[in-house]
């Protein structure tokens, strides 16, 4: 199998990676070209100055880059991957972005003969880098199993959800479950901290009960102690926010806290504080 991968970002990088190291004949192309460069020096595989040249013997082409304006500048245009893709060729865009862009590009690429899949993922730098990330699909099934065996090379679990748009109708709820369980988890924190609790006893205590997260078992500890540089940053959480607070306004449900929870991270983010985790929520309610 052949295989192209646009965006070598905290995730791409490594998950570009993950498939070079299993066999899969890697072509790469990352917007700033010394990346690329790099990359190919350490896993030995190829790097092109253009998504269009990456992409032309691809199989599969992987897409992880910012926002919509970016997915549609890799996809579009003369040195855009559409201009070079491969008749049968599968595109997964594991880049978080809005379900209308999803249905966009399933049809752009349809129009060029191949199947598009959106495949958001969750688990961030940690789970890319090693290759335990949660992967969301919308797409075909056809296209779905023919994309199996590169998930694998950097999933714990995938999943096909329905039609293009449902990995990032998927990722949308992933999203807002997080946001109010790390504003949660800050307000707990504040609370233990201001009392004097000891807090590594105090997240071992919850974990065995009904509070128990990932994040509290992730992060706690690591909030308590004023750290928050765990790669996915404040900046995409209010990106991701305003994408599920855009759908959810469209189908007519009310989401207060996501709402809530996305004003405090644009409070942070006017405190300079953009590339900071998102637990940095903690920091709104102590010193820490």
């Amino acid at each position: 199998m052949k295989a192209a991968f646009i965006g070598l970002g905290v995730m791409g990088y490594p998950m570009a990676g993950h498939c070079q190291r299993a066999g899969i004949e890697m072509t790469v192309y990352n917007r700033t070209a010394a990346k690329a460069q790099a990359w190919a020096a350490e896993f030995g595989g190829q790097w092109q100055k253009t998504p269009r040249e990456a992409v032309q013997n691809a199989d599969i082409v992987l897409v992880c880059v910012g926002n919509d304006d970016d997915v549609r500048s890799v996809f579009y245009g003369d040195d855009g991957l559409l201009a070079s893709l491969k008749a049968g060729a599968i595109v997964v865009d594991h880049t978080t972005t809005s379900a209308e862009l999803a249905r966009e590009l399933s049809a752009a690429v349809a129009q060029h003969g191949g199947s598009f899949l959106d495949a958001p993922v969750s688990g961030g730098q940690a789970g890319a880098e090693n290759g335990q990330l949660s992967i969301m699909v919308g797409g075909t099934p056809q296209a779905f199993a023919a994309a199996e065996p590169v998930f694998k090379c950097y999933g714990k679990v995938w999943q096909l959800l329905g039609e293009a748009g449902s990995g990032q109708l998927c990722k949308m709820v992933n999203q807002v479950c997080i946001a109010g369980i790390l504003q949660g988890l800050s307000e707990g924190l504040a609370l233990a901290l201001k009392s004097g609790l000891d807090i590594p006893t105090v997240q071992q205590v919850l974990a065995g009960g009904a509070a128990q997260s990932w994040q509290l078992q992730n992060r706690a500890l690591t909030m308590a102690e004023g750290e928050y540089d765990f790669g996915f940053a404040i900046d995409w959480m209010v990106k991701d926010l305003g994408y599920c607070l855009q759908e959810a306004q469209s189908k007519g449900v009310d989401m207060p806290v996501a709402s809530l929870v996305r004003g405090f991270y644009q409070e942070l983010q006017k405190q300079g504080l953009n590339r900071c985790d998102t637990s940095v929520l903690l920091k709104r309610l102590t010193d820490q």
